[in-house]
């Protein structure tokens, strides 16, 4: 049973309080969150099974174990998918060698003209970029990689108007990455940059949020434009569904904000 799904029990037990569970308060506490007996208890399992789950040992949880466990932790519905994804069992080792995207799939950046568009990697790694994108994201080109960019370029913080709201969003694609493919040499290697090039990062990783890519609306300093609001959808490369293609839709003239410029 992987580590990564006992890092992610404890995680999420950490963050229901008693009173959140419909549970007496009493005594003073150390635990934050609810102790381990009082989570087997709300789903209905043993402690000791629990506490062989949060230790990574060899058993497998059910089905019906997990349901339980999602309702009494009050996980969203992401956060439940990735829960039934980390206790499928052990991944197969991955192969720590370059990524490559197939030239089909390279040149469709290019063909959306001054729609900015990008196609990305299993690590966020920027495999193909349109002129257009390139200019939305302060110059980024092949080969550089959107989270490292988002933590460690001062122009990132500059250029996304909710750099915050957007930093942690892209934190949490990487920690669902990171639970899909467990010990991951690339994937390892990124988390272990980023935690000693950012405070942030250092952070908000051992909070375990987890997101998963969906269409949405960025705010941006554009270099031409100003301020803007633009729309986004993300599509998964068929075969490869940990690469995906990254649209975005330019408005037609500048979104003023008030107290931006």
């Amino acid at each position: 049973m992987s580590l990564e799904l006992g890092a992610f029990l404890r995680s999420r037990r950490e963050r229901v309080t008693p009173a959140d569970a419909g549970l007496p308060v009493t005594g003073r506490r150390r635990t934050p969150g609810l102790r381990r007996e009082e989570l087997a208890l709300l789903a209905g399992i043993s402690a000791t099974w629990l506490t062989y789950l949060e230790q990574g040992r060899d058993v497998r949880p059910s089905g019906q174990v997990l349901d339980a466990l999602a309702r009494a932790l009050r996980l969203t519905a992401a956060e439940q998918e990735h829960l039934r994804r980390l206790a499928g069992g052990d991944a197969t080792p991955e192969q720590d060698a370059p990524e490559e995207v197939a030239p089909e799939v390279a040149g469709v950046p290019a063909l959306l003209g001054d729609n900015p568009a990008y196609v990305t990697g299993i690590c966020y790694d920027l495999l193909a970029i349109n002129d257009a994108a390139a200019e939305l994201f302060g110059g980024t080109g092949p080969g550089g990689n959107v989270v490292r960019w988002m933590f460690t370029e001062r122009t990132a913080r500059e250029i996304l108007v909710d750099w915050e709201r957007e930093a942690r969003d892209v934190l949490g694609r990487l920690r669902a990455i990171a639970g899909r493919h467990p010990g991951h040499p690339r994937v390892t290697r990124l988390v272990a940059e980023l935690s000693e090039a950012s405070p942030e990062v250092r952070e908000w990783w051992p909070q375990y949020d987890i997101q998963f890519s969906h269409a949405g609306r960025k705010r941006f300093r554009h270099p031409r434009l100003g301020v803007i609001t633009v729309s986004h959808t993300a599509f998964h490369v068929a075969e490869r569904p940990e690469q995906t293609l990254v649209v975005y839709h330019l408005p037609d003239s500048a979104d003023p904000v008030p107290g931006y410029r």
